[in-house]
């Protein structure tokens, strides 16, 4: 008996593994084994099944895995090993650290080819690179490099393709197997397949490239950067579209689209079922098949209405009145409608698979984008619909600040690709994914003054946080006598008396040497004098010596009382990211003359807080010595009073903020080139002798208006637009000027003469 139940068991386990050898295929349709394994396999939904979607498409047509046109896997991974051939290079592997610690994050642009045109957008590049601060013009002092032969377009049927690359390139004694290098590319590959072939070996260099597929790319060493058009901006670059007041509650259109649609080849197969979601009422998907030489060869049964259907909306229109615009792929992955989608604060939504997002690595883009799937194009309008009002505006705030930050100009894409290379190179002083996507962006907040967010002035209010409590006065001296002039010790007494006063810096600006320590005044905080340069630009430059967050920078000849002193660093407190001061002056636009005006007269708005007299962040230092270039310093150097216009426009670039007038006792009069001088003239400024009469005066300070006007001009040329901000905001203590007793009032010595 118990042998016949052993032979039963071994006959059963026989046919168990029989059938799983011979039958497992089958198996797979019993519900016990379907489970799990069907579910892991099934990615997305299976459009046929009506209780999960109901279908507007062909059944065939969505269910294709993908364009017939696609290369394999195996041809794919050819074509990149063809472009990529260091495909394993990292930072750590393919470049050369010690270049860059000698001389900092210096970078060489290659000499340009005689009778070798580069086109538009690469001598934007160049240009870019080379009136920026990282520019340097010798090779043994850079840290990075960047050919002259432009890279842009590798499509070699188009009429801007340089040919024998590889030949040039390994000419050059600087190449080094491409190492320290950075290839700029915007097109790669051709027709049919438009692969990421450049047609030349890249070796060890980094590739800043637009439409990058994520195969390809390589994390940490190459970087994605966007599609532009011939046509965007070399610097400034148009605002974005959102604007405090103009944002409706509800826009027109929920989803739009409208473009080129392919009739055949790689990038056809999402545009031509764009038309499936459109409903022509809150959701408008237009496509038109007439484009090209030859696309009536091609056209299909939809064409002649789409064409029709395609006219009858404005794009710009549609832009301006959708919520939501989609950005599928093209015959490459980018294209220049994600840009337009963020300056149009129409939240882009990506149907492009595999795409490597621009500057991903630095850009949180789940906060201002919407990824999404080829695959699940029907699934979009559903999905648009569930995200809530106020998410909604967070996405478009998000892409306004993107857009400003990192993409409005030629510019500004060039800088944050050359930022985050130089962020790997000291990844412990490098900026925080959040500092990168919140205002004012990466590019001004400098990890070389500090990598915590406490220590700026944006962030105060997003973290509850104040300012220190204490201020630094900083006294610029032009002083030409022995010792301290009269107005100097008078403005050193009435500071030093503040409260809220922690130390006093005199910026000693002459030849001479300062005066000995016993002719300066005995003040309750410590004085210091430090010896400049008699440069004018010195007054903005970043001393160790200024430890507290408030700055109020002052001139020898600035008469202020100690309410005014204190009443103005309260107010500070409340706006530490702005310029808070007294001497209020604005500037205006001179249509007969074309050009950029100036005017000291007292009106209603102002824009320029002269640093005479003001109070900003220590940071401002920092911006001014190391983010602007050295031309700029150099034109304030050689103007006269054009160091407080910069450090007005810089604040207010930054910014987008006016400046804040307080209430000041008596008129500021400005002193005409600073009435007593350093011998042969300090810091740029010509002598005018203190006994001179009051034509020559005049003359002197009519030059000095001129030069102010030829600053804003050519201030507004370098940044590519007028950053100052107008404004008719002055502030005034509680009760001033009232009819009220004195004894009521905090400040009452601000009104007495």
């Amino acid at each position: 008996m118990q042998t016949r139940k052993k032979y039963i068991f071994l006959t059963f386990l026989a046919s168990w593994l029989l059938l799983f050898l011979f039958g497992g295929d089958q198996l797979r349709h019993f519900a016990f084994f379907s489970g799990r394994k069907a579910k892991a396999r099934r990615s997305w939904p299976h459009w046929t099944d009506r209780s999960l979607l109901k279908s507007f498409a062909d059944p065939e047509e969505l269910q294709r895995d993908g364009d017939p046109a696609l290369l394999s896997p195996r041809e794919r991974r050819a074509a990149r090993l063809s472009v990529h051939r260091s495909s394993s290079c990292r930072m750590e592997t393919c470049f050369d650290f010690s270049r860059c610690e000698k001389h900092g994050f210096k970078v060489f642009t290659y000499p340009q080819e005689r009778g070798q045109p580069v086109s538009e957008s690469y001598g934007k590049i160049l240009s870019s690179i080379e009136r920026s601060r990282y520019h340097t013009g010798n090779p043994e002092e850079a840290c990075l490099f960047i050919l002259g032969i432009d890279t842009l377009d590798r499509d070699h049927l188009s009429g801007q393709y340089v040919r024998n690359v590889d030949e040039k390139i390994r000419g050059f004694p600087l190449w080094n197997g491409g190492r320290n290098h950075l290839i700029f590319n915007l097109y790669s590959g051709t027709w049919p397949n438009y692969t990421g072939e450049l047609g030349f070996d890249i070796g060890q260099a980094m590739l800043a490239k637009a439409s990058f597929d994520t195969d390809s790319f390589r994390p940490g060493f190459d970087i994605s950067i966007p599609l532009f058009s011939k046509e965007h901006p070399q610097r400034g670059g148009d605002r974005g579209w959102l604007y405090q007041d103009s944002l409706p509650p509800k826009k027109k259109y929920l989803l739009v689209f409208k473009g080129k649609r392919y009739l055949t080849g790689i990038g056809s197969g999402t545009r031509n079922a764009l038309h499936h979601i459109h409903n022509g009422k809150d959701i408008i998907s237009l496509t038109t098949c007439k484009h090209g030489k030859d696309w009536e060869k091609h056209k299909d049964t939809r064409c002649d209405k789409d064409n029709v259907d395609y006219e009858k909306f404005d794009y710009q229109e549609l832009l301006h009145n959708s919520t939501f615009c989609i950005v599928p792929r093209g015959r490459r992955l980018g294209s220049f409608r994600f840009l337009e989608a963020l300056q149009a604060a129409c939240i882009p939504v990506l149907l492009s698979d595999g795409w490597e997002l621009p500057f991903a690595e630095a850009i949180d883009w789940g906060k201002a984008a919407v990824v999404g799937s080829e695959r699940l194009l029907l699934q979009i309008p559903s999905a648009v619909r569930c995200i809530h009002p106020e998410r909604v505006l967070a996405f478009q705030q998000q892409t306004q600040l993107l857009w400003d930050a990192y993409f409005s100009s030629v510019d500004k894409i060039v800088h944050t690709t050359l930022e985050i290379i130089k962020d790997r190179l000291a990844p412990h002083r490098s900026r925080s994914r959040f500092l990168w996507n919140a205002l004012p962006g990466g590019l001004l907040v400098l990890p070389d003054f500090s990598t915590h967010v406490g220590d700026f002035p944006f962030y105060y209010l997003q973290h509850g946080s104040s300012p220190s409590k204490k201020f630094t006065a900083f006294i610029r001296a032009v002083s030409q006598a022995g010792s301290p002039s009269q107005s100097i010790l008078r403005l050193i007494q009435a500071v030093s008396a503040s409260q809220y006063c922690a130390q006093i810096l005199v910026l000693w600006s002459c030849e001479k040497p300062p005066p000995p320590s016993g002719k300066w005044p005995q003040t309750p905080v410590p004085l210091t004098i430090i010896q400049g340069r008699r440069k004018l630009s010195d007054r903005f430059f970043p001393f160790e010596a200024i430890q507290t967050d408030a700055v109020l920078s002052l001139d020898e000849h600035t008469i202020l009382s100690t309410s005014e002193v204190d009443f103005a660093f309260v107010v500070w407190r409340s706006f530490p990211e702005r310029i808070v001061g007294f001497p209020a002056q604005s500037h205006f636009w001179d249509p007969e003359q074309g050009r950029w005006g100036y005017t000291s007269k007292w009106n209603n708005e102002l824009s320029i807080v002269l640093t005479a007299a003001a109070f900003y962040h220590r940071y401002y230092h920092t911006l001014f010595t190391e983010y602007l270039p050295a031309g700029l310093r150099e034109l304030v150097d050689g103007l006269a009073a054009c160091e407080d216009i910069l450090m007005n426009v810089l604040v207010a670039a930054v910014t987008k903020l006016p400046p804040i007038k307080v209430t000041q006792r008596k008129q500021h009069k400005e002193a005409v080139a600073q009435q007593e001088q350093c011998r042969d003239g300090a810091a740029g400024i010509p002598q005018i002798p203190h006994s001179a009469p009051a034509a020559a005066k005049g003359t002197a300070g009519s030059r000095r208006s001129s030069q102010r006007q030829d600053c804003l001009d050519q201030l507004a040329d370098w940044f590519g637009y007028m950053p100052l901000v107008s404004s008719q905001l002055r502030l005034d203590p509680v009760l001033f000027k009232d009819q009220v007793s004195v004894l009521r009032k905090k400040y009452p010595r601000l009104e007495k003469p």
